[in-house]
């Protein structure tokens, strides 16, 4: 037999992708932009406790620590490095008002390394499944290694707990427009939500992708329109309105979620609690309620500004505080506001501590010329050094990084001395 032969060749299309260094390091800005968006916010060197019940902040927990069958606790982004190196940490993301528990009374035999003397519990805290590393309805890990099936973790904005895309009984939208979502069970337990929803929030992925069910309307909220009982988008133009209007009154078909009871005139009862509305002139639920509303047993999907047509009457308030839910008013209370809180702080971080930028700020045109080109050398250099050690499959110790700069000290020594002067 030929050497070739029986040597099955990929073809062309199928070899490995071919990345460019310009790739990796777009990934690479993408991964850092990522970290700082969830850790910018966040100390990594001071433990938050002092700061008490931090609006949002990065959060874990710890496995080895609180285990599952104990207390759940959380600890902030500074215990999590110094007073828990080494253990086994669940990823939180972020929650909101919570105070670091580290080294408190759930933990047995751990001391925070930061503050010695803790308060032995934080009352205000809030804890669910997600402190010992199970999510959704379905109370799996994330990742989980039974689970095959690729899916999308989504944050419900009321309870934070994450769930699976496909756990919600609503297909997450195409339309970047809508950034938060409420899950099922605080859909059924903020029930007044269901009156906003009819007019802002999608339900299924068809609303936001089929643009003759989305219409602005005067005060700026999003008009979706839907019908329920067949699952499609109701397509009709804005000019037939009071037709779709008329398909809203026709009876909900879910079973499991409460109704809004509403009748011509009377009032509406918007609270999971039974608590009424009171009739205002200048409350923005109240004629929202005057027509009744259809809810499903589904998550909802809301725009970016949608927190900011809730009302803020008297009466409203007053339920927001009994379902404490008050944070929804709070327009910093978002993750994207969190989020680009984290990105801005390190952008101005990198400004001020940047070495190289503040070298370059302080040089004239032609010294900025060969620092750079020596940068340059500087990097290609340290990645061919590195490169062998990644090829022999060694590692790389403080004890090699020394002996490359000593190498390449060595030969910028070697180039000067060996340059020739001319007098002219």
């Amino acid at each position: 037999m030929a050497a070739n032969e029986g040597v099955h060749k990929r073809p062309l299309e199928e070899e490995d992708p071919i990345v460019s260094l310009a790739e990796v390091l777009e990934e690479n800005e993408e991964l850092e932009n990522e970290a700082c968006a969830v850790l910018g916010g966040s100390d990594s060197d001071k433990c938050s406790y002092s700061e008490g019940y931090v609006k949002r902040q990065a959060l874990y927990a710890c496995n080895t620590c609180t285990p599952k069958g104990g207390q759940p606790a959380g600890i902030c982004l500074a215990c999590s490095y110094k007073c828990h190196e080494g253990h086994e940490l669940f990823e939180l993301y972020t929650k909101r008002n919570f105070r670091c528990d580290c080294g408190n009374s759930k933990f047995s035999d751990l001391q925070c390394k930061f503050f010695s003397e803790k308060e032995k519990t934080n009352c205000n805290n809030k804890y669910n499944d997600n402190f010992f590393g199970l999510y959704c309805t379905c109370k799996r890990p994330y990742p989980d290694p039974e689970d095959e099936t690729p899916d999308e973790m989504i944050q419900c904005v009321v309870c934070e707990d994450w769930f699976h895309g496909r756990h919600l009984g609503a297909v997450l939208p195409d339309n970047v427009e809508y950034q938060e979502m409420v899950c099922q069970s605080c859909m059924k337990r903020c029930s007044f939500l269901w009156a906003y929803a009819t007019h802002m929030a999608v339900l299924k992925a068809a609303d936001a992708d089929n643009s003759e069910t989305l219409t602005k309307m005067e005060d700026g909220i999003v008009d979706v329109r839907t019908v329920w009982e067949n699952g499609d988008a109701h397509k009709q133009n804005t000019t037939k309105r009071e037709e779709t209007e008329a398909n809203h009154n026709e009876p909900s078909t879910s079973c499991t979620a409460e109704k809004l009871e509403v009748t011509n005139g009377d009032e509406a009862s918007c609270s999971a609690k039974g608590n009424d509305v009171a009739t205002n002139a200048g409350c923005k639920l109240q004629p929202l309620t005057n027509k009744e509303g259809l809810q499903k047993d589904c998550a909802t999907y809301w725009p970016y500004n949608w927190r900011n047509k809730l009302c803020t009457c008297p009466s409203c308030v007053n339920l927001y505080k009994e379902l404490e839910i008050s944070f929804l008013l709070d327009e910093f209370d978002t993750v994207l506001a969190y989020e680009n809180k984290g990105k801005s702080d390190e952008e101005t971080d990198r400004e001020k501590c940047d070495p190289l930028m503040t070298a370059l700020s302080n040089m004239n045109r032609i010294q900025q010329v060969e620092l750079i080109y020596e940068y340059n050398d500087l990097k290609s250099e340290l990645k061919d050094y590195l490169k062998r050690f990644a090829d022999e499959g060694k590692v790389v110790t403080s004890e090699d990084i020394q002996q490359f700069f000593e190498e390449l000290q060595s030969k910028k020594r070697r180039r000067v001395d060996g340059m020739q002067y001319f007098c002219s």
